[in-house]
């Protein structure tokens, strides 16, 4: 049941106070095809330079944004950006909205790719919107530059998973309203591998034992060059990117690329591409084509990978990330709801959240738009997709991924160590010092 008795006295107050809608005009509508490689929030690439000039934003058209019904006599109004996956739930939602508060929440639709960008340059020149739905890595850029505002879920807190709030918190403090997550996790194929290994020396064995007897290709498949999917197996020697201060926030100054755990994790790498357990000739399609036929036994996935596994028809099964000297932990990422430092309604977007959003019959709607593990714990728990619920297990120890501006000095170098161990062309530990030298040297310089 949503409950209206915080809500309602929220709406009246608006309107007394007479606080005008935010005027955020629409952004033009984009298309885009199903991603076949890790979501764009996830990709290693720097921090795009924010643009000089505003571009046009028009009225969305009826497929992004059906036109409204005119608004009911509050006059009360939100706008809220959301991609071309969410908007379409979103619109619903804002219907079932309208009907109980007499509030007209206006659903703008902008592709996930340009929706940080527009909103850098729309929020401040009063042409954004009162709320977006994005990723968490987003907040690093966002919070610096004063765009979105902190929020309180009061005593909803306790509903959230602890790791997406954390995820969604920058310097002690809350900035979003996490409503999804997604990590990688550790798929094997139960026809060569029965029971799946639990540390990194086992996936060792058993990848060696399986090309020794010529059951497969390559018995663990990993993509070259890829750091993203290098940490888990770098968080299962002890390795890390960052360090955490004492409110728990990442720590730019604690670059953990060059520490003892990380260059074991490389050290692990070096020697199973020199005994030939893995190749440097594989991108990220051809990581998946290897399983899915039946070449490899075992990779690191995520859940955008799922779909073309099960048409695969390949024999699989998902565990949690393996550990070694230490736990194997993902990276997490966190979607959810973020309110725009130049909202002219805060209190109403607020109120939105916490009392519409953040309960379990419109969480449980989100989850079923896209079948990712809920950070809304009633939700999450009730899960009955043995997949989607397995991904879930996989990421209960995730670290988020670092929301910090410096992250975007970390991506290259340290993916052109992970390319010259399977090259190789460098010693592993000299490769990641080297590495965690030209990082520290970059966040120096920003």
């Amino acid at each position: 049941m949503i409950r209206r008795t915080i809500l309602l006295p929220v709406v009246v107050l608006v309107v007394m106070v007479a606080v005008a809608a935010c005027g955020g005009g629409g952004a033009q509508p984009t298309a885009a095809p199903p991603p076949t490689e890790p979501p764009a929030e996830m990709a290693p690439s720097p921090t795009p330079e924010p643009m000089e000039e505003p571009s046009p934003t028009p009225e969305p058209t009826a497929a992004a944004s059906p036109t409204p019904e005119p608004a009911a006599e509050t006059g009360a109004q939100l706008v809220i950006w959301a991609d071309e996956n969410r908007a379409p739930i979103m619109q619903e939602l804002a219907e079932e909205f309208k009907a109980q508060y007499g509030v007209e929440l206006v659903v703008q639709q902008v592709s996930f790719g340009d929706l940080r960008e527009q909103f850098k340059v729309a929020a401040p020149a009063g042409e954004g919107p009162d709320i977006i739905i994005g990723a968490h890595d987003w907040l690093g850029e966002l919070v610096v530059n004063g765009l979105i505002a902190p929020l309180d879920l009061g005593d909803q807190q306790d509903q959230f998973l602890d790791v997406a709030l954390q995820a969604f918190s920058y310097d002690g403090q809350l900035y979003g309203m996490p409503y999804l997550t997604e990590n990688v996790a550790f798929f094997y194929n139960p026809d060569l591998v029965p029971e799946p290994p639990t540390t990194w020396s086992e996936v060792r064995e058993i990848a060696a034992q399986l090309q020794e007897e010529g059951q497969v290709t390559q018995g663990y498949v990993l993509q070259v060059g890829d750091p993203y999917h290098f940490y888990p197996i770098m968080t299962a020697f002890g390795g890390y990117v960052f360090g955490r201060d004492e409110k728990g926030s990442y720590n730019p100054d604690d670059l953990g690329i060059d520490s003892e755990g990380s260059i074991a994790a490389a050290t692990w790498l070096d020697q199973m591409v020199k005994d030939g357990l893995l190749s440097p000739d594989v991108d990220w399609d051809t990581m998946h084509a290897m399983f899915e036929n039946g070449e490899s036994a075992m990779f690191i996935t995520g859940p955008w990978a799922l779909s073309r596994i099960r048409d695969s028809g390949v024999n699989y099964a998902i565990a949690p990330i393996p550990d070694e000297t230490a736990d194997g932990k993902p990276f997490m990422g966190v979607h959810g709801f973020m309110i725009s430092a130049f909202s002219q309604d805060p209190l109403l977007a607020q109120a939105f959240l916490t009392e519409f959003v953040a309960t379990e019959e419109v969480m449980q709607k989100l989850f079923e738009a896209d079948p990712r593990p809920s950070a809304f714990l009633s939700v999450r728990e009730a899960i009955d997709d043995p997949d989607i619920a397995a991904f879930g297990e996989a990421g209960q120890n995730a670290d988020p991924m670092p929301a910090i501006p410096e992250m975007a000095s970390v991506w290259e170098a340290w993916g052109n160590a992970v390319t010259l161990i399977f090259q190789q062309q460098e010693d592993p530990e000299a490769a990641f010092k080297a590495a965690a030298e030209q990082i520290r040297a970059a966040i120096a310089g920003q």
